[in-house]
Formats: structure tokens, sequence, C-alpha cells
């Protein structure tokens, strides 16, 4: 029972590490869609 825990362990160890490197090397490419929104002038104090 002792091994099956500590396999267990290790492989959640070994997916968490994996998945932050994976996280951290991951080049995610910014939004390229333009967005305009018209504001009002009233919004702003004059």
């Amino acid at each position: 029972m002792k091994a099956i825990i500590l396999i267990v362990c290790a492989l959640f160890v070994i997916v968490a590490v994996g998945g932050f490197t994976f996280l951290v090397t991951w080049d995610i490419p910014p939004p390229s869609a333009r967005i305009e929104k018209v504001i009002a002038n009233e919004r702003f104090p004059k």
C-alpha cells in the first residue's frame, strides 16, 4: 500500500511540474482583433 501511495504522489508531482513548465514556456499570442469604442464627451470632466 505504501508503494502505491508513493507512486501516486510521484506521478502527481511530475504532472504538476510538467504543467507548470508548459504554462511558463507557452508563448500565448495576443488577440489580433481591433476594438473600437465610442466614449461620449460628457463622461470627461472639463
